[in-house]
């Protein structure tokens, strides 16, 4: 399987897609399908229908965060505050991340 270059607490905008140019941060890495799901009020959302029972006593419709595919999400590089593209390279045996304009290092 191929490594990501996206991981759990990264700032991330959104480039395709329904919430097209909103940023947030990514709650959880789905790597079997690539897909991220991304926190934030402006995010799509997925409705889910839910019985009442002890957790929820009305039940009804849920709002909760959409999965979206690693595609069509950027990583923000802090220092420019732009989107950027992300590669690896070796440091000191380890693998790293870093930003391909800026050759900094993702923090």
């Amino acid at each position: 399987m191929k490594k990501l270059n996206i991981k759990k607490g990264d700032a991330v905008r959104v480039v395709a897609g329904v919430s097209k140019g909103k940023e947030g941060v990514v709650l959880k890495v789905i790597p079997s399908t690539s897909r991220v799901i991304i926190e934030g009020d402006d995010i799509r959302k997925d409705s889910k229908h839910t019985k009442p029972n002890a957790t929820n006593q009305d039940g009804g419709i849920v709002k909760q965060d959409a999965p979206i595919h690693i595609s069509n999400v950027m990583l923000v590089d802090a220092s420019t505050g732009k989107v950027d593209r992300v590669g690896r390279r070796q440091e000191d045996g380890k693998s790293v991340r870093y930003f391909k304009k800026s050759k900094e290092l993702v923090k």
